[in-house]
């Protein structure tokens, strides 16, 4: 059995357990010993974080190569127009390779805790929100494709990883689970012909 903890990571928290510049980190919320976090959220991005005790559990999630769905509510500064929505859903190009199809759809407001650091809004510069979802996980690559289609990110909340999401945890609280993984198969002796 593998310990699972779903976390409401607060904008400013750094995703580790210590900081040498004393930051805000994980410490002043989670007290369980020996689980590390499933993958990362930027320090100004908040929401859902997966820790687990076990690194087999932490691969299933983080790994590319399992395709496991991340979707984001996105608050970004203007209106989308279609051209910009079809453009993330087909992917955009990015410094470091064009991204995997998202899927994205225009979102109502949601009801979400104030932030601590409030998000700076221009009188007269709309914003909109958009749930994104991703099967890759490259560095700030939400608010990367974001800004490439003209739609810079202004707040961006985690609202599920895979089949576990926020539900209603506030932020600096969570949930604990035990997960039982499947054992793997056992490979059959010889080589494929």
């Amino acid at each position: 059995m593998a310990k699972l903890v779903l976390f409401n990571k607060p904008y400013g928290v750094l995703c580790q357990f210590t900081d040498p510049q004393g930051r805000p980190t994980l410490s002043q919320y989670l007290k369980q010993k020996n689980i590390y976090a499933a993958g990362r959220l930027d320090m100004d991005s908040e929401g859902l974080l997966l820790l687990t005790d076990d690194g087999a559990l932490a691969q299933r999630i983080t790994n590319p190569r399992h395709k496991l769905p991340k979707t984001y509510w996105v608050q970004v500064e203007g209106t989308p127009d279609n051209g910009a929505l079809d453009q993330l859903r087909r992917g955009v190009e990015l410094n470091d390779g064009p991204t995997r199809p998202a899927k994205v759809e225009p979102l109502s407001p949601p009801e979400l805790w104030p932030r601590s650091n409030p998000v700076r809004e221009r009188k007269n510069i709309p914003t909109s929100w958009l749930s994104i979802t991703i099967t890759e996980g490259r560095n700030r690559q939400v608010r990367r494709m974001t800004a490439a289609v003209g739609l810079p990110t202004l707040r961006l909340v985690r609202s599920a990883i895979g089949q576990w999401a926020l539900g209603a945890l506030k932020p600096g609280e969570y949930s604990e689970t035990q997960i039982h993984l499947p054992q793997p198969s056992p490979r059959r002796g010889g080589r494929k012909r």
